[in-house]
């Protein structure tokens, strides 16, 4: 049911019914390390380029997720995944791998929620069964096609973020048990007029509050419904700005349960990511390891993760372009029987 002019409430709400998070190194040093799956020692992944390491996170989240359901990828109706790279290559190439009925899908670093909001569609209309959604990302591919390649060793300004080598999966059903996606708020572009690649968080800020607030005013809902309400990748900067410009448009937002995926990913102190984490995967692995694991354990019972999207490429970098951004946000919550 569509409500207000970019929310859809699920009158039969679809049920996550497993999820899974696999990560690299970076990500398993930092204080969220027990919640994944499987922690890579090594980001090369035994593969011979970032690329193809990158591929295989994405196989390895999906995989481990329909095992968690007790069901196999032909029990699968439909896999939705995205990634960063150019041609969505990461997902594409594992889709071939999965054998499943492809929907690949571009967000950037929304792509996760941008996904689950499909997959939850696909599935309260009757459309689907079982749906994959799968979303990946690898901070050395993605620095080699965006930025510049790891071993040129540039020095990043502190606004700079630090991308995720990770990738998150969940199996969407009709039926089952695990927390149920309830809505989901799809976003629209927004751009500030920033170029800088090197400052994220402040070019997406804005598009993040955006939905926020048209997510509550299409359901006519208070903030204080969430335990927890997430961003995805806004990092240290474009948390800061978020919180501001709820402030300057009177907001009620609390600031206590007013999260970043970006924040929670990476020791700040201990680890050389600047402003925090970034990158596809981000919000995912935070998503779909940690927040579920506390929505299952009863610590959570109603979030909104809102996943923020930079909608550049290297071409339109190169031609001066600014950078339009978009948000989606999704709320899960306790409930599938």
């Amino acid at each position: 049911m569509l409500k207000g002019k970019q929310t859809w409430l699920f009158d039969i709400p679809p049920i996550i019914i497993s999820s899974s998070a696999v990560v690299g190194p970076d990500e398993g040093q930092g204080p969220l390390q027990n919640d994944f799956d499987i922690v890579h020692d090594d980001s090369t992944i035994q593969e011979s380029t970032w690329e193809k390491a990158e591929k295989k996170l994405l196989e390895q989240a999906a995989q481990i997720a329909v095992q968690k359901a007790n069901l196999k990828t032909s029990d699968m109706d439909f896999y939705i995944g995205g990634d960063l790279m150019n041609q969505i290559i990461s997902a594409s190439f594992s889709a071939r791998t999965l054998a499943i009925p492809y929907i690949g899908i571009f967000g950037a670093c929304s792509t996760s929620m941008e996904g689950l909001a499909l997959g939850s569609m696909i599935v309260a209309s009757g459309g689907a069964q079982h749906v994959l959604c799968g979303t990946g990302s690898h901070n050395s591919s993605v620095e080699k096609q965006f930025r510049y390649p790891t071993e040129y060793g540039s020095q990043k300004p502190p606004t700079a973020q630090y991308t995720v080598t990770g990738a998150g999966a969940c199996v969407l059903a009709r039926f089952g048990k695990g927390p149920c996606v309830t809505s989901a708020t799809i976003g629209k572009v927004v751009d500030m007029g920033i170029t800088d690649p090197f400052n994220m968080g402040a070019a997406m800020a804005p598009a993040a509050v955006d939905t926020i607030e048209t997510h509550f005013k299409d359901l006519n809902r208070d903030p204080s419904y969430y335990d927890l309400i997430v961003t995805g990748d806004l990092a240290a900067v474009g948390h800061d700005i978020a919180k501001a410009l709820f402030k300057e448009r009177n907001f009620p937002i609390n600031h206590t349960k007013f999260g970043d995926c970006g924040l929670m990913i990476y020791d700040r102190e201990k680890q050389a990511v600047q402003a925090g984490g970034s990158g596809a995967a981000c919000s995912a692995v935070v998503t779909y390891g940690t927040l579920l694991k506390r929505l299952n354990a009863g610590e959570l019972k109603r979030i909104l993760v809102v996943a923020t999207g930079a909608l550049l490429s290297p071409l339109t970098f190169q031609q001066d372009e600014s950078i339009p951004c978009i948000a989606h946000a999704v709320a899960i919550e306790n409930g599938g029987n």
